[in-house]
């Protein structure tokens, strides 16, 4: 990982994995090399394509990460992405102002249980699967296509006999195929087919049906028994070569004795003590295609009665591949009749060791020729072998070159390696391309001795001008990163892990420090920030480097009379073996912008401010309009009159609470709501009603939520309208008791309750009783009622949280 410094797009370029620069909308603006190799060459298209198929995952991941660095905070981990050819992919977000920084880590996944494509193209034996009643091809290997003229689709598209083998006859499945159990062993078919190549082979078929969610699947394995018919028939002809021939073929194993041939049997089986007349009139199927000549030349030789020796290799049905040699001697009997004794060998085990050492050279070979440095072969009469890398370092090919000296591949320099004489010691020089291109190598030759007594140098040579093109780009870009650190607006610091000293800054740190650059080398954190904020850094870098992220602070400078505030990302340094640990800190003046950020925010919050207060008044205006419209219509209407004096009177209390928030933050004063509410019902009934507060200090300290105001003065509303009506003219007094604990608003009429009254039993509705119930909240406001000798008692319980201490006080109880 690297930190969240302005990068340019040639050191990011230098990075291994894969590096996107995002967009403030997380669009990609900028790929290095891995990244458009790992996405394609329009990385944006292919970032994008990702995005998309990724899904919620990544986009959730993307915002949350975004929001969290922003805010200061670790960002979640990423999920990790599976990719297409089985990669996985682990993403980290990094900020760039004003963009972002995406860098992807990919490592190989787990390969898991290979595919059915992968077992179907392994086996040798040709494989179906197919649907069992409509006949569609799902899948098939190469084998089985080698049986068809074209790729088939359907089981109709394959010739009617290997159709019958698969159990498929005119378009549908075999009745024999369909009944078929699961406990049932697999169902046999067998016939003699043509194949597309003119070969007659005899095919056995074994059919399983395969039942799962309402599908049946034909699962088919084709056995080509062909060699078990011909097996015979070559027991047979080597029966008849060896009597047509009238001579022995024997077969002698050190390790077994002699093999003899036998009519019903092996031709090589062990135990046989005589050879037997066996090498007559030999079918030419049986032999090698490679070994038909040398055959050929032994039936002349048998023929004509010549001496010869030949070697020769047979396919046999039961021992595989054997090498034979055999010797051919003629001779005179005693009556001069001719004669021709035969003795037949089996050498195989010397053809396999000898092809066992051809087999070794070439894959030594095949192995030299794959490896990155090149080698050259140089012998008696000058180069005799290059692998690809030699070939392809020079620029020729072995042709080009072959017989001449070593020095043809050098500048003409007596001195040089290829002209001097090789030594043990690695060599450093300069060659030149047959194409005349130059380039240094480092190699070394080694002499060898050769099976005729001579000897041969190999020289072994690694092409390292690529390796210092890298190192002279490495060291033009420390020298690029040196100039953009220093001349950087931002204050950029080295400290190392264990001390935290510092070991190399810039300029605009030893600006923030007030000291030139040679000064803080070597110096603390508290030197650089000042004392009062040097254990709070060095804290902090203590969790930055225990942390694999970016630990972002901010830290309040004193610069003069003025403080100033600095925003300090923190990055641990992963080190090598030989590399100390670091710790890298970047840091910037972010002043300015917290200033600009907290005018944006009082300027926002003063705007909703006056947003609500003009809402409030309207609303405030709007419902007296209407508590004056039900007046009119109930002076024109008196049969409505007393339901519409009621709906007044709840329309008025619910502007008095609107009124009351015009000018007002935060939650409404409890006793200027109770006050509001008791004046609006004594205009509204024309009576008075006499008032009374308990509480002293903590009359100003409760408050209602703006979600609890209305409900509670409508319920006081037609608590006290209720009182009024009740109380037969009589005097109604009304108490506010505030306490520690919560407030209690107590009620006092002369009257009495109906028999067997019960506060619980009456409904909710619309007006009176039934509306209070429905208004106050259930759990931390209680209402009862009950009778004190002449009058009704109400008490209204308020407890938090439908009543709050008020936020502008300091009381203790909040």
């Amino acid at each position: 990982m690297f930190g969240p410094a302005h990068h340019p797009p040639a050191l990011l370029d230098l990075v291994g994995d894969p590096v996107l620069t995002l967009r403030a909308d997380l669009t990609a603006l900028r790929a290095n090399p891995a990244a458009r190799e790992w996405l394609g060459g329009d990385a944006a298209e292919g970032w994008r394509l990702l995005r998309q198929a990724a899904g919620s995952r990544l986009e959730t991941w993307l915002r949350e990460a975004a929001r969290a660095i922003d805010a200061g905070l670790m960002p979640p981990l990423a999920p990790p992405l599976k990719l297409a050819d089985g990669q996985r992919a682990t993403l980290h977000l990094l900020r760039e102002r004003p963009n972002w920084l995406l860098h992807a880590r990919l490592s190989a996944a787990d390969p898991g249980e290979p595919p059915l494509a992968e077992w179907l193209a392994l086996s040798p034996l040709p494989l179906l699967l197919a649907d069992a009643v409509g006949g569609a091809l799902l899948r098939h290997n190469a084998a089985f296509d080698a049986l068809c003229a074209s790729p088939p689709r359907h089981l109709n598209d394959l010739p009617d006999l290997l159709q019958a083998l698969l159990g498929w006859h005119r378009g549908v499945p075999l009745p024999a195929l369909m009944a078929q159990r699961a406990q049932d062993g697999p169902l046999l078919t067998e016939a003699e087919f043509v194949d597309p190549q003119g070969r007659q082979r005899w095919l056995q078929a074994r059919l399983r049906l395969w039942r799962h969610d309402g599908r049946a699947l034909l699962l088919a394995t084709l056995e080509d028994q062909s060699t078990l018919h011909e097996r015979d028939l070559a027991h047979q002809q080597l029966d008849a070569l060896m009597d047509t021939a009238a001579v022995g073929l024997a077969t002698f194993q050190p390790e077994a004795g002699w093999l003899k041939s036998h009519r019903k049997g092996s031709p090589f089986k062990n135990g046989a003590k005589q050879p037997v007349s066996s090498l007559q009139g030999i079918n030419r199927d049986i032999v090698e295609p490679a070994s038909l000549p040398e055959f050929e030349r032994l039936q002349r030789a048998l023929k004509k009665g010549d001496a010869v020796e030949v070697r020769y290799a047979v396919r046999h049905p039961e021992l595989g591949r054997r090498w034979l040699l055999t010797r051919v001697a003629p001779g005179l009997l005693a009556g001069g009749r001719r004669s021709t004794s035969v003795v037949t060998l089996d050498v195989t085990a010397q053809a396999q060791a000898e092809n066992a050492l051809l087999l070794r050279a070439e894959s030594e070979r095949a192995v030299l020729d794959s490896v990155l440095v090149g080698i050259v072969t140089v012998g008696p009469g000058g180069i005799e072998w290059m692998n690809r890398s030699a070939r392809r370092m020079f620029g020729c090919e072995l042709e080009d070159v072959q017989g001449q000296p070593m020095g043809v591949l050098a500048p003409e320099d007596d001195e040089h390696a290829f002209h001097a004489e090789p030594g043990a010691e690695v060599f450093e020089c300069r060659l030149r391309g047959r194409d005349g291109r130059e380039f240094w190598v480092i190699g070394n030759a080694v002499q060898t001795p050769r099976e005729d007594g001579a000897t041969q140098l190999t020289y072994a040579l690694l092409d390292i001008d690529r390796r210092r093109q890298a190192e002279a780009q490495s060291r033009l870009a420390q020298a690029s990163l040196a100039r953009i650190i220093e001349g950087a607006p931002l204050a950029i610091t080295l400290h190392e892990a264990q001390s935290l000293r510092i070991v190399k800054c810039n300029q605009a740190a030893a600006t923030l420090a007030g000291r030139p650059e040679a000064a803080l080398l070597g110096g603390t954190p508290a030197e650089l920030f000042g004392a009062e904020q040097g254990a709070k850094v060095v804290a902090d870098m203590r969790e930055a480097l225990e942390s694999q992220t970016v630990v972002q602070r901010e830290y309040q400078m004193p610069a003069g009379s003025a403080t100033r505030v600095w925003d300090a990302r923190l990055l641990h340094l992963a080190a090598g073996n030989d590399t100390p640990e670091l710790l890298l800190m970047v840091a910037s003046d972010v002043t300015e912008q917290r200033a600009a950020e907290q005018a944006r925010l009082q300027a926002a919050i003063s705007q909703r401010e006056l947003l609500v207060r003009e809402v409030h008044h309207r609303i405030k205006n709007n419902l007296q309009g209407v508590a004056g419209l039900l007046q009119q219509i109930a002076a024109r209407r008196p049969e409505v009159a007393p339901v519409l004096k009621e709906a007044v009177g709840q329309v008025q209390a619910i502007a008095q609470v609107y009124g009351l928030q015009v000018g007002a933050t935060g939650p409404l004063v409890l006793k200027r709501v109770f006050d509001a509410i008791v004046g609006s019902v004594q205009r509204m009934q024309g009576r008075v009603i006499t008032t009374a507060t308990e509480g002293g200090a903590l009359m100003d300290d409760w408050c209602l939520p703006e979600a609890e105001a209305i409900p509670i003065a409508l319920s006081l509303n037609e608590l006290l309208g209720n009182a009024l009506k009740h109380s037969d003219g009589a005097q109604v007094r009304c108490q506010l008791i505030c306490d520690p604990a919560g407030v209690t608003i107590e009620m006092v009429n002369p009257g009495r309750l109906p028999e067997g009254f019960v506060l619980q039993n009456v409904k909710s509705g619309v007006s009176g009783l039934g509306l209070v119930r429905a208004l106050l909240p259930r759990r931390s406001a209680i209402l009862s009622l009950e009778q004190a000798g002449d009058d009704v008692v109400c008490r209204l319980e308020l407890i938090p949280p439908s009543v709050v201490h008020n936020p502008a006080t300091k009381s203790s109880f909040s």
